[in-house]
């Protein structure tokens, strides 16, 4: 009978999660892992197999607990773009959407599966952005307007900004303002 396991496995999926949003998948080492999440190096191989799948692990949970609550708030509220300027706000303290970009920026185009679980996030994004505009797509084959992808665009392009360092919440905020003016 083999060693109980000595760590807790959500907990290190979510602290992995953490570190691999705070810098480059290709910039954090196995031993980077092994030091920051307390977990012994054949732990580690043991129920991830590899560093790529714990980063899997790390993203998809990310994806189900930080990312898909965020658009489920927006989905649910009664003013759905309040609701998404202030999730943008508070991302910018957050930094709820950092792997979330990190994985679209670096991972997406060099790993098929990275690339599914970002293309599904997004697209849960535009329905959620199209619904602040006042409705989702016309049919369910069809997908949302130009307009919600542009949206989702800009808002993720504001979070790269801030992640950066440039101050982007008063252009959010103009952005929001003219989202919720009414149209003539």
């Amino acid at each position: 009978m083999g060693r109980p396991r000595a760590f807790d496995e959500t907990a290190v999926i979510k602290a992995a999660a953490s570190l691999f949003a705070s810098r480059a998948y290709d910039g954090i080492s196995v031993d980077d892992l092994v030091t920051h999440l307390g977990v012994h190096r054949n732990s580690l191989y043991k129920v991830f197999g590899s560093k790529r799948g714990l980063y899997l692990a790390a993203l998809r949970w990310h994806l189900e607990h930080q990312v898909r609550p965020l658009l489920a708030k927006i989905n649910a509220a009664p003013d759905p773009t309040r609701a998404l300027r202030d999730m943008f706000v508070a991302d910018t303290a957050g930094h709820d959407l950092d792997l979330l970009l990190l994985a679209v920026a670096e991972r997406a185009p060099v790993d098929s599966e990275v690339a599914e679980e970002v293309a599904r996030t997004m697209r849960d994004f535009d329905t959620a952005i199209a619904r602040t505009l006042g409705g989702g797509a016309a049919t369910a084959d069809d997908g949302p307007s130009p307009l919600a992808y542009a949206l989702t665009s800009a808002i993720l392009g504001l979070r790269l900004r801030i992640r950066t360092g440039v101050e982007a919440v008063d252009a959010g905020t103009v952005l929001f303002e003219r989202i919720h003016q009414p149209r003539h």
